[in-house]
Order: structure tokens, then sequence, then C-alpha cells
């Protein structure tokens, strides 16, 4: 009787996300049952999603189903990637026969098809595509990975603004060390968290990056690349639209959703969004004074005060006619979260953003939470910066102005 083991992430792997792990182990739960029942190969292979553009998480599911001591594994396994050709898949299905084998479990030698080596031919299965969050000033970096085969290297790595097109697009051949300390730069720079994202929309956010500003070095580098990329990463036309993947959000669900958001404006991703020291320290003065102001005589009506500084400094620091771009950006980042799997946070920010597009709405409710949220942060950070240093150092949250790596607005 087969049994579901719990999937462990295999030595050398990071762990999948909780998310992708609970999904794992859901998958390999109905395998086993299946077993029981003693399915079929072709109903065993509807019970697991092996996915081409993530080779992490087809080697996971490698790992777990191979863990599972049964004879219709080798079958089950030769099915679902035996034609692979790129060489992390390839690798880690002969690691995981060969573990079948040392556990009892009849391999045949020709189980799967035969490899034709072809020189000069792209490895099918590894289009990877890599967004950053967004930055205060709607720029963000892209990479693309694939086989060196497709443009003689296998890190595109491109800078994409609002307002300038294609800043940077620069192709990498990085072994495995030189990639370690490529992530690691950007992890010194704050940006320790990527989102997956589909690659012909990736090549769709190129595309229209270099369109708006086809004529500087980038938008070259990029022109002598599109065929090659358009070919491997996808068409654009065919990329998903980011706001139609989107679950509607219920009228009856908006105000908590807008309530969320000043929690979301505290996360890490938003950390660009706010703003400069110098920018934020005349509104620290402000609250200073009605802290102290005699004229305030009780907590309630020194709240009220407090509030209204606040709504007076988000305001000016997010000036209305503006809003529409802090709109569009927070529409992105809803996608990016959707695609990680945070729909709360990612209905949050869509209810924000059509919040922001919507000034009368705003206008009845008070000031969006959001953006508030992005203030009050900014006051407590850099009231932190002027307190006495803890012993011990630092917090490390917040770096003097010119020390910061992050691109504010």
């Amino acid at each position: 009787m087969a049994r579901a083991p719990k999937p462990k992430a295999r030595t050398g792997l990071a762990p999948l996300a909780p998310e992708l792990q609970a999904r794992l182990e859901s998958q390999i739960a109905q395998v086993a049952a299946a077993l029981q029942a003693e399915a079929g190969l072709d109903a065993l292979k509807a019970l697991v999603t092996p996915d081409p553009q993530d080779f992490e998480w087809d080697v996971h599911l490698m790992a777990a189903l191979g863990a599972v001591k049964h004879p219709a594994m080798a079958p089950l396994l030769a099915a679902l990637f035996g034609e692979a050709r790129d060489k992390v898949r390839r690798k880690a299905l002969k690691k995981t026969l060969h573990q079948l084998q040392t556990r009892g479990i009849a391999v045949p030698h020709d189980l799967l098809p035969r490899e034709e080596v072809q020189v000069g031919a792209p490895r099918p299965g590894t289009a990877k595509a890599l967004v950053s969050p967004l930055f205060g000033d709607g720029d963000c970096y892209l990479i693309l990975q694939g086989p060196p085969e497709v443009l003689r290297g296998n890190f595109l790595v491109s800078r994409l603004s609002e307002t300038e097109g294609l800043k940077e697009c620069v192709l990498l051949n990085l072994k495995r060390q030189q990639q370690d300390e490529f992530w690691a730069q950007f992890r010194e720079q704050g940006l320790d968290e990527w989102f997956d994202i589909p690659p012909a929309y990736a090549v769709r956010l190129l595309d229209e990056a270099y369109r708006s500003q086809p004529d500087n070095d980038a938008g070259y580098r990029f022109a002598g690349l599109r065929e090659k990329i358009v070919g491997h990463w996808g068409r654009p036309e065919s990329a998903p639209d980011p706001v139609e993947a989107l679950p509607p959000i219920p009228a009856s669900e908006r105000p908590r959703l807008l309530e969320h958001s000043r929690r979301l404006a505290m996360d890490s991703l938003f950390r660009s969004w706010i703003p400069g020291v110098e920018e934020i320290g005349p509104w620290l003065e402000k609250l200073a004074e009605v802290q102290k102001s005699p004229l305030v005589l009780s907590e309630p009506q020194k709240q009220v005060r407090l509030d209204a500084v606040l709504d007076e400094a988000t305001r000016a620091l997010y000036p209305p006619d503006n809003r529409g771009n802090w709109g569009r950006r927070l529409k992105a980042m809803a996608y990016y979260l959707h695609l990680k799997g945070r729909e709360e946070d990612s209905q949050a920010a869509l209810a924000t953003a059509e919040d922001l597009a919507a000034p009368e709405t705003s206008a009845l409710t008070g000031e969006s939470l959001f953006l508030k949220g992005l203030v009050q942060q900014t006051l407590l950070l850099v009231w932190q910066m002027h307190q006495p240093e803890e012993p011990g150092g630092a917090s490390g949250l917040v770096a003097p102005p010119g020390d910061s790596l992050l691109i504010r607005r």
C-alpha cells in the first residue's frame, strides 16, 4: 500500500513557499490515494501539475513522487518529465529514478527516450522571468533567465522606467558562483523579494518600455535581441491582461480591504514609496507642536489635531494630480501579489488603486488609508532616527539620506 510521505526539499534546493508546499503535499496525497485504488497512468498524471516555466517546482515534485515507494512511480516520472531536455530536469529525473532503484523499485533501462544532442539548439522549458517590486518612481528591474544558447547569455537584466523606457538592458552569462554574487548585490540594495511572472508578460513589459523610448542605448540592445526573446519567452500579445487576471472586489468587502491597505503600506515591498527625510521633516515638527500645544485640552482633541496634520501631510506629499500614477503602480503590484498567492494583499492594493482613480470617492471617505499609512511609517522611521542609539546599534530600518540604496520617488 502506497503512503504519502510529507514532501521534503532536496538538499541544495531552497524550500518552497508555504502555499506551494501545501499544494505539493495535497497532490502527493491524491497520488497515494489513487495508487491504493489501482488507478492507471493517465489518471495519476492528471493529479499532478508540472510547470515548464518553474524548474524548482518540477524538481520538488520529482523528489516528492520519488519518495512514494510504488512500482508505478518510475513510469509516472518518465511520462511527466521524460521529454524534458534541460539539464536541471534531466539530472533531477535520473537521480530520482536511481533512488527508486536503490529502494527496490524496478526501472527499465529503456524507460527514458534516448537523448539526441543538437548543437546550438536551445533547451525547452527554461524560460523564466522575474520582476522586482515597483519603486516609488515607477521603475523596476526585469530579469529574463534562459539557456545561454538563446541569447549567448543566461541573464538579460533590464531596468524599466515609466518616463525613460528601457534605462538599462545588459546581457550576462553567469556561472553558479557568479549568480550567487549577482543576487547578493540586489539583496544589498534591499531587493530580496522578486515576482515570478509569465514569460510572455515580461516580453510585453519590455516591448512597452522599448516602444516608449526606442532610440536610447538600452533600446538598441533590446531591438537586436527581440526576435530571439519573442521566440523563446513568448509573444507579447499572448500575455495575460493583469487587471482581468484579478478577481473583482465585492462592494461589501471594499471598506475592509481599504482598511487592510493601511497595514499593507507597512510592508517592505513599499519601503521605497515613502517620502524622503527632508520632505517629512517639517511635518514631524508640526506633530511635535500639536503634542506640546497648551491649547489642546484633552486626549481626544489631540488625536483629532494629529489626524488632521496627517491628512494635510498626505495631501502635500502625494498631491491629488499625481495619484493616477500611484494607482497605476498599485494595480501592477496587485497583479504581482496575486501571482505570489497573497490574495488579501492583492485585493487591498487593487481596492486602493481604484479608490485613487476616483477622487470624488476619496473626498467623501477621507484620505487614502494606504497613502496615509506610508506617511505614518515615514514619520515613525524618522522619529526613530533622531532617538539616542540603544545598546547594540541602530535597527537598520532606515539609512541616513544618501546612504540608502533603495530608489526613492
